[in-house]
């Protein structure tokens, strides 16, 4: 199902939270409590669309997929035939080269984050 292009309905944005929750099922965060992953990208959607007022369904469903590629192995090609390629490209801009050194993200995370035209920068971390 590809659903990036149409900006109609809740059915696509629920999708992708179907979809993010799927891929991190077996994930929990490093805290004491080993909160479930799937956490982390909700709370981040919730900011988005709370505080920062973000009514963009595909920045919304970035928000819940942000993590994917990076932490789970979905590829970007995934991400396209299933919710289109505005919300791989969101995704993508945000995601961390896992074969660096975890210094060396974080340092490319600080230098590239005032380039992203999403301004989703702030989803790393």
């Amino acid at each position: 199902m590809r659903h990036g292009d149409d900006q109609s309905g809740f059915g696509p944005l629920l999708e992708a939270v179907l979809f993010a929750a799927e891929q991190h099922r077996t994930q929990v965060r490093k805290d004491a409590a080993k909160t479930p992953y799937i956490n982390h990208p909700v709370a981040v959607a919730a900011v988005l669309g709370t505080y920062g007022r973000v009514n963009d369904r595909a920045m919304l469903m970035a928000a819940y997929l942000h993590d994917t590629i990076e932490d789970t192995g979905v590829r970007g090609e995934t991400l396209e035939a299933q919710f289109g390629s505005d919300v791989r490209r969101l995704v993508e801009e945000v995601s961390d080269d896992k074969s660096l050194e975890k210094d060396e993200r974080k340092r490319l995370q600080i230098a590239h984050a005032p380039s992203l035209r999403s301004g989703l920068g702030f989803l790393n971390g």
